[in-house]
This record gives C-alpha cells, structure tokens and sequence, in this order.
C-alpha cells in the first residue's frame, strides 16, 4: 500500500533515512544494481541493518537478516527499495524475509525493474504487511540512474561543466585547464566517481588529451571512459585510452587495438546519440557523467540527451574569445531559450557549484 508521509511515524522516518544512509554507502560500487540499504527494527530498537555494497554480493535485506539473526523475527524491515522478487545472481530477497519471519516491511518506492518487481505482492501472500511511499523522493534521487535504465532503456546523464561568470569554459583553441579551483575540481571527481561511465568528445581528447579517470577521490573502480569521435580521429596513443579498454562510438569504419570501437551513424554522418545512450543502457550504465566541449555538449543538449546539469562558476572573466558551455542555435524570442530548475546550489573554495534539470522535463517515474 502506498502511503504519504503522514501515514507514518517518526521512529518510522528515523529508520528509513538510516536506510538511505546505509544505500549511499554503496554509491561507487553497486553498479549496475542499485543502492539499497536495509534496516531491521524490533519495536524501538535496531535489530540489524545492511547495505548491497556490489552485484553479485548479498543485498541490503540478507545482509541485515544476518546482523539481526533471530532478533528479525516479528521485527519489521525498511528498505529503500521493494525487495526483489526474482532468482538473479543471488536468490529473491523477499523469500529471505518471509523465512526470517519479518511482520512487515516498510520500502521507500517500488522497483521500477520488471523482472524483479512485485515483491510487495509476494510479501503480503506470505501474511507480511507491505508499504511504501516513506522518503520516496529522496530514494528516487540516489537511484536515478537505475530507475533511468530500466524504465527508459538509457542512462541518466549528468553534464558538468566548468565556466567563468561570463560563460566561457575555454579558450578559443579549446584549451580548458583550469578554470576552477583544486576544491571543485576534487568535488567533481566525487560525481565522476559516482558514475558508471565519464564520456568526453574528440575536440576535448584532442585540446586536452584528459586520462578520463577518477584521480582526487578514493574510489574501488574506475568508470567506463566512453569517446565520441564521428570521423575516428582519435590516436592510439591519446590517453584516454591507456589502461582498460575504453569505448569509442563513431560514424566511420575502422578499428582500434587499444579499444572497443561501435560504430553508430546518424543520418547527418555523425554519431547518433540517442543510439548511444540505448546502447549503453544495455551494457548496464546507470549514469554518464559528461565532460566535454561545446560542440558535443550543444548536440547532447539538442537532441534532448541531457537530464542535469552539473555547473561549476568561477568568479572570473574570459571575454569573448573564450568558448561557451554549449554550441547551440540562437533564439528569436527569450521565451523560446531552455529553461533550468535549479536543484541546488554549494560554495565549494572559491567557486559557485550548481545543480540543475530542464524545466520541462519530467524525472523517470
């Protein structure tokens, strides 16, 4: 049963925002399964709690029945996701709680992924009482590029990027290191880190010749390093393709011993990028963290790829030489430009940080 937040208590809240807490420390290694953290409670105390901290590993819930043992029985479950419902890697999660003999599970939204999905049903044929609806929004927000990928069949993509005040973010030769300052340039290898792929365009590997790579932050793995190259211009020896093989997405024939190389045109001869993006929807990329240059961030922009807009502004000016954050088609009239809804904004050293998503778009249910 769906429930608003008034339905529910505060000890109910205080142990679904643990929950939520135990899920994000899985925010750099579930890929490409979700976040989801778990909380065992045996009338006002904690009985257990756990995190799916990688696929193929236990999930939130069997990791919280086991720290609980037998204190599970009659206690109920808060799940930042509805426990799955199907035989995957490991078994179905609500079979674990049915044998524990949980009296109720509390999940902040239901899994939007078919094949795992109904376990709230499953649940209450068991004789388990089922809601959810508890921190909705905010469970919705750790998983959005999970819920992205199965519900729409592409990646949530984030594009970042780095301006003066005057919205320049390089050079006119394309030159863009640095704008910002160590403290953001740290901060958005948080967000590169929580990626599952970080996808640039050849004019940037050509400026900038960047490595692609999580660097200023712990990380167990490093995200997939995706290049989009229309014509294959891209030399063996750039560095972005040094370590694991990276994924180049191109219009033209051809073949590189030191990557994957799909080819995917468009009409136009370029790379078709919403082909791209089911593409790596089904490799199992939840998020694509885009940093790149004006031209590609312009056709992303355009053929409505981008879903955030992650903004970083320096208190400085570059002048009209400089760059822009996007090649895009001049309007006649201010009510036809793209409107932003401004999600959030941080100081971060000496630069603004802000977080943005299209006005008119909608969030994947």
């Amino acid at each position: 049963m769906s429930e608003g937040r008034s339905a529910f208590g505060a000890f109910d809240h205080a142990m679904m925002q643990r929950a939520l807490e135990l899920a994000a420390r899985g925010l750099y290694t579930t890929t490409p399964n979700p976040r989801v953290g778990c909380v065992i409670a045996a009338g006002e105390r904690i009985a257990g709690e756990g995190w799916h901290e990688k696929a193929g590993g236990p999930h939130a819930e069997v990791a919280a029945l086991a720290d609980a043992g037998a204190r599970a029985k009659g206690a109920t479950a808060y799940v930042s996701l509805e426990p799955c419902n199907h035989e995957g890697r490991t078994p179905p999660c609500t079979e674990a709680l049915i044998r524990a003999g949980v009296a109720a599970v509390v999940a902040a939204i239901r899994d939007p992924n078919p094949v795992a999905g109904g376990g709230g049903e499953a649940l209450e044929r068991a004789g388990v009482r089922f809601r959810h609806g508890l921190l909705a929004d905010e469970a919705r927000e750790l998983n959005m590029g999970f819920i992205s990928r199965v519900t729409r069949g592409r990646p949530w993509v984030r594009m970042k990027a780095a301006a003066t005040l005057d919205g320049r973010t390089a050079l006119a030769d394309g030159k863009s290191q640095w704008i910002t300052g160590v403290e953001a340039r740290r901060d958005a290898h948080r967000w590169r880190a929580r990626a599952c792929a970080l996808l640039t365009g050849i004019g940037t590997v050509k400026a900038d010749d960047p490595r692609l790579t999580v660097r200023e932050v712990e990380t167990p793995r490093q995200p997939l390093r995706v290049v989009v190259d229309s014509r294959l211009e891209i030399s063996p020896s750039a560095r972005v393709l040094e370590g694991p093989r990276a994924l180049v997405f191109t219009a033209a024939a051809g073949q590189l011993s030191n990557a994957e190389v799909v080819r995917l045109p468009n009409s136009g001869g370029k790379v078709d990028l919403p082909g791209m993006l089911q593409e790596l929807g089904r490799r199992g990329v939840n998020e694509v963290h885009v940093e790149a240059g004006f031209r590609l961030n312009g056709s992303l922009v355009r053929e409505q790829c981008v879903d955030e807009f992650l903004l970083y502004l320096n208190p400085s000016l570059l002048g009209d030489s400089g760059q822009g954050i996007a090649d895009l088609p001049g309007v006649a009239a201010l009510g036809e430009r793209l409107k932003l809804r401004l999600l959030s904004t941080e100081r971060v050293g000496d630069d603004l940080r802000l977080l943005l998503r299209p006005a008119q778009a909608a969030p994947p249910a």
